[in-house]
């Protein structure tokens, strides 16, 4: 069955083999730029369907393939979201990336988003899940990455304007005792 905007709203209506599965590229170029830009209203709902906007961090990490786009629901492995950026991160601050029953705690330094013309076109910061509270929290094996564009035209030395509502992208590693790795 098709809603206004033409998106199947079934599972059973879905052809085998079938994913959501955009790359880095069409995640900032596509998605996040046309929601930060928002001028077309008809895309916008598309958008808003496929990858809702959620504050993530009132949920824990299994608790949010529920509320997945049209897109990726009943996807075991990966679903997306946009989050509006927090009141204490829009004074300066630093997000809070604290739930109910742990964190997310940021792996590595964050890395550059290249498009297929080698530019820069955003940054992507990996995230890991803990039970309990820093320090003294366990590593689980829920995994975030987080995209943020970089606004203006992509050039190869990055823009000082970041977009200020990021997309994530969450994975769970381990499903069913199976193992799915990134790419």
């Amino acid at each position: 069955m098709e809603d206004n905007n033409g998106i199947i709203n079934d599972n059973k209506s879905r052809i085998p083999g079938f994913r959501f599965y955009p790359t880095e590229e069409e995640l900032i170029s596509f998605y996040l730029h046309n929601k930060l830009e928002g001028e077309r209203e008809d895309l916008n709902r598309v958008i808003n369907r496929v990858i809702p906007l959620l504050p993530i961090y009132e949920f824990n990490p299994w608790d949010l393939p529920r509320y997945s786009g049209v897109a990726c629901q009943g996807d075991p492995e990966q679903c997306f979201f946009f989050i509006a950026r927090q009141e204490s991160e829009a004074r300066g601050g630093r997000p809070s990336r604290l739930t109910e029953s742990g964190y997310w705690k940021a792996t590595g330094s964050p890395s550059y988003v290249y498009s297929s013309r080698n530019k820069i076109i955003g940054l992507k910061r990996t995230m890991v899940f803990y039970n309990g509270r820093a320090p003294h929290g366990t590593k689980t094996q829920w995994k975030m990455n987080e995209y943020k564009a970089i606004q203006g035209e992509p050039t190869t030395t990055p823009s000082a304007t970041i977009s200020h509502l990021p997309l994530v992208c969450f994975y769970n590693f381990i499903t069913n005792n199976n193992y799915y790795y990134l790419p």
